[in-house]
């Protein structure tokens, strides 16, 4: 198995950007496609007042994030199997987005 872990931190985002459920789990879904994974299922959840949780759930393993909007700060996990896989190239399209 060639397992790849890598955990990313994004500071200095937009509040606004980190709090959007729909445009976090369509860049998602894009750093999953970009990486070369197969998008199986996703689920996000927009908190109130703020703040995003979600998850691409990939064939290859997941994709996960979690924001702090008042703090322009996210959490991004990305965990492939998989040689074709490249989780840094999720990284990549995420740190675009």
């Amino acid at each position: 198995m060639n397992a790849r872990h890598i955990l990313i931190e994004l500071h200095g985002c937009p509040a606004d950007h980190l709090n959007d459920a729909d445009a976090i789990q369509h860049a998602m879904t894009d750093a999953a496609v970009a990486a070369g994974a197969t998008v199986i299922a996703t689920n996000f959840h927009r908190f109130s007042p703020l703040g995003v949780s979600g998850v691409v759930l990939i064939a290859e393993s997941h994709l996960t994030i979690h924001t702090w909007p008042e703090r322009g700060y996210a959490a991004v996990d990305v965990f492939t199997c998989g040689a074709s896989v490249d989780p840094w190239q999720a990284y990549a399209s995420l740190k675009a987005a």
